[in-house]
């Protein structure tokens, strides 16, 4: 499902749209050209049948001129420092469009977690943890949950950063469970701001989800969640897909049936009509949401797109050259750094949870999520209203304009 092309290269070529509708010096664009520091590692593990295994690790911290870094820890076969370094500087964006007090980091280990034991798993992740312990911490940089990670393996972390430091400090970890200073919302941040943020764009342009036909590419957590708030604003979700395949109903689905399918058989086919991923993405709706991996739309397939609407659910799920296309056609695309709030936001809520010890009810942290994202798509919204720019490009301009007075109010290190 997910294709080749998440490089440096094509950041780079999406910021230098942004540039001339921003106030940026080249010494603070330069902060932004390199990331602070990659961390590469080698995890020896003592696997069941009693060999030893080691595993390629990175992490990579690209911005704290606005505070301490904080990303996700990816586990994913394949996944490089090269990787980690983009997405990292996304995060730098996604926080400073959010106005957080946050720069961006990404991590990761080359593994896919389905093919070793449960107890081989905790083992990689505590050796991870170990090894990192004197680059983390909750005034340097935050660790969270992200594809092949959950709250457990956050719970392993935060406990392997106890055991080698001697004293638990929440802060460190984020996305974790409830008992151990997680934060209500945190699952369902993200889904539900991206079908959130869609609806307040559709709005804008005089639309409405009311009775909007949209499918969801990639039905995991992040899918699930926003295929409920697409239909509870009245949407009909009529495909979404895994990555088994895809299923398809013209009236649309029911979600709370196609939930329990897929939680019995493992996949959402054989609940409606079945399709391929590659044709749930070229599906006539107004609304496709992209919420399974970086590269879900590609040079390769955008000319295939009909939606009227493509939504960023996770990462640069449409690379640039699609997106070019896609613009051209006049579609618009929601993109990551607005559509994905919701994820970034509930992390930085828990961090300074836990940095109180002071925890909010469910209700207070949506209304506070909501607050946030709200303001950050209003601000983006205004932005490529006035000086009549793509929703890209006015979250790029954003973030740099924050990202720029903060580097030359703190000046460069002689």
């Amino acid at each position: 499902m997910r294709a080749s092309g998440l490089n440096w290269q094509g950041l780079m070529e999406q910021l230098q749209m942004a540039l001339p509708h921003c106030d940026v010096t080249d010494q603070s664009l330069a902060y932004f050209k390199y990331p602070r520091r990659t961390v590469s590692l080698n995890l020896p593990v003592r696997m069941d049948d009693g060999n030893v295994r080691m595993f390629r690790a990175y992490r990579s911290v690209h911005n704290t001129s606005r505070g301490p870094s904080m990303g996700g820890v990816r586990l994913r076969s394949g996944i490089g420092a090269h990787e980690c370094e983009v997405l990292a500087a996304i995060m730098t964006l996604k926080a400073a469009v959010a106005d957080l007090p946050l720069g961006g980091a990404k991590g990761g280990i080359d593994v896919d977690p389905g093919s070793i034991s449960a107890h081989e798993l905790q083992g990689l992740v505590r050796r991870y943890a170990s090894e990192l312990v004197e680059f983390v911490g909750p005034g340097t940089d935050i660790l969270a949950p992200d594809i092949g990670s959950d709250e457990q393996v956050m719970a392993w972390i935060l406990d392997a950063y106890a055991e080698n430091t001697g004293e638990t400090i929440s802060g460190v970890v984020v996305g974790k469970p409830l008992p151990l200073g997680g934060s209500y919302g945190s699952k369902d941040a993200r889904g539900r701001s991206a079908a959130l943020v869609t609806g307040r764009i559709l709005e804008r342009d005089g639309r409405s989800l009311n009775r909007a036909r949209a499918a969801v590419y990639g039905y995991g957590a992040v899918g699930r969640t926003a295929a409920q708030t697409l239909a509870d604003q009245g949407a009909l979700v009529v495909a979404v897909s895994d990555q088994g395949g895809g299923t398809f109903a013209s009236g649309g689905l029911d979600l709370d049936a196609l939930t329990a399918h897929r939680a019995q058989t493992g996949s959402v086919q054989g609940f409606g009509t079945d399709i391929s991923a590659d044709e749930l993405a070229e599906l006539d709706v107004d609304v496709l949401l992209l919420a399974y991996d970086y590269g879900a739309v590609h040079a390769g397939n955008a000319h295939a797109v009909r939606a009227d609407y493509v939504v960023e659910a996770t990462n640069r799920a449409v690379l640039p050259e699609a997106e070019r296309f896609l613009r051209a056609q006049g579609v618009t695309v929601i993109p990551d750094l607005v559509a994905s709030l919701g994820g970034v936001v509930v992390n930085y809520l828990e961090w300074v949870q836990d940095a109180s010890n002071f925890f909010w009810t469910e209700d207070e942290i949506e209304r506070a999520i909501d607050q946030r994202v709200n303001a950050a798509v209003d601000e983006v919204m205004a932005f490529a209203d006035t000086r009549r720019v793509d929703l890209r490009t006015a979250s790029y301009a954003v973030a740099l304009n924050r990202l720029n007075n903060a580097t030359v109010m703190r000046g460069v290190y002689p």
